[in-house]
């Protein structure tokens, strides 16, 4: 451990890198949008905006996206699409320039783009000629109006680990974040989570999100774990933030994983070395169908000779959306209301479903760490209503 500690203490720690989780003028969250009449006997035009020429390897996102899409495209049944490809250049100004140009093309639905900045520009840009964007980003403060996020959100993953812990016996929740505005929003939903579900909040804890202040908070937060009765301690960071140091330090300081159940709000097994981390062996987290997930993978890797990119499944899931809509024949199937039809979809990492305030529903497994392997404890759910909702 002392080997691993020292290592860690070279890099410096970063935040999470949650999708676009910043502070935004958000669209107006009150109620979802309407939509445009389509002709469903005629190729519905939908337009993808990636950011291709944007820094930081937004072309090659932009390739796996954009594949996805086309992946989708090919396996729809009794609807036809016309997708039209759009840069964002992972502008904001840009995207809501292409948005509007897309939609002067004749596109009857928007599909990403990425980032919350840009899906919110584009959101703005079209909102006035009655265009739905299904943006790729996971932050619910750009949901509503006429922007829906497929991303998997804080909200999701929350309400799904504290439901099953709670259901354990595990529900006297103690959460650890790291003071930052990812980690906060992800401390917030945790608490909305404990709230809905009639868990018990045990006490919360912060640290500085610097090497030293994780070191110099550890003894106070183990304390507080100690005289709050918790019988779970729900940790907001991730792997390429505090989680390693957290991992090691709570356990070393008395919080034992085999008396008291670490749960993450973030994935425990990316990258996979992290599944080695002495204080993650039995922690729970909470991820996409294995087995809708793996075959999605493996199809794509099978026809573009590469794996996906982790957000390539969402850009599948907004055409497999979109064609399941187009399918049914109805003019109006592109509306909010067709939108957040309650039974959902099928996508490439199971069930979803948007919501009316813009955000979305996953059906989500609950995995578990053991002998650093990650086993599923309780399956994704295969339809809304079931156990796990």
């Amino acid at each position: 451990m002392v080997a691993l500690l020292n290592a860690l203490r070279k890099v410096t720690i970063r935040t999470a890198a949650v999708l676009g989780v910043i502070a935004l003028a958000a669209c107006e969250t009150a109620s979802v949008g309407g939509g445009p009449s389509i002709n469903t006997r005629a190729p519905v035009t939908v337009a993808l905006l990636v950011p291709a020429s944007g820094g930081d390897s937004g072309g090659t996102l932009a390739a796996s996206i954009e594949n996805a899409a086309r992946l989708a495209v090919g396996d729809l049944q009794g609807a036809e699409i016309d997708l039209r490809v759009y840069d964002t250049g992972g502008s904001p100004a840009l995207a809501a320039q292409v948005a509007q140009q897309a939609v002067n093309d004749g596109a009857k639905i928007i599909l990403g783009p990425v980032f919350a900045e840009a899906a919110n520009a584009a959101g703005v840009a079209v909102a006035s000629r009655g265009i739905n964007v299904l943006s790729l980003s996971n932050n619910p403060a750009i949901a509503g109006g006429n922007v829906f996020v497929l991303g998997q959100t804080f909200g999701n993953t929350a309400e799904r680990l504290v439901r099953y812990a709670n259901a354990q016996g595990k529900g006297d929740i103690f959460i650890v974040h790291g003071r930052d505005t990812a980690e906060t929003l992800g401390r917030d939903a945790i608490q909305g989570a404990i709230l809905a579900s009639g868990a018990r909040l045990a006490g919360t804890a912060s640290f500085d999100l610097s090497q030293q202040g994780v070191i110099n908070a550890i003894p106070g937060i183990a304390s507080q774990v100690d005289l709050s009765n918790a019988t779970s301690v729900f940790l907001t960071s991730g792997t390429a933030g505090a989680l390693p140091f957290l991992a090691d330090l709570l356990p070393e300081n008395g919080v034992n994983p085999a008396e008291v159940q670490y749960i993450g709000l973030q994935r425990f097994d990316i990258p996979s070395s992290a599944l080695s981390l002495t204080g993650l062996q039995g922690g729970w987290f909470a991820l996409p169908d294995p087995a809708t997930a793996a075959q999605f993978q493996a199809r794509y890797a099978a026809a573009y000779g590469a794996p996906p990119h982790p957000l390539a499944a969402l850009a599948y899931d907004g055409i497999a959306a979109i064609g399941a809509l187009i399918a049914t024949g109805q003019s109006d199937a592109l509306t909010a209301s067709a939108l957040t039809r309650p039974g959902g979809f099928v996508g490439a990492n199971g069930i979803f479903r948007l919501t009316t305030t813009g955000t979305n529903e996953r059906g989500l497994a609950v995995a578990q760490v053991q002998n650093n392997q990650v086993i599923v404890i309780d399956p994704a759910p295969r339809s809304f209503g079931g156990a796990g909702f």
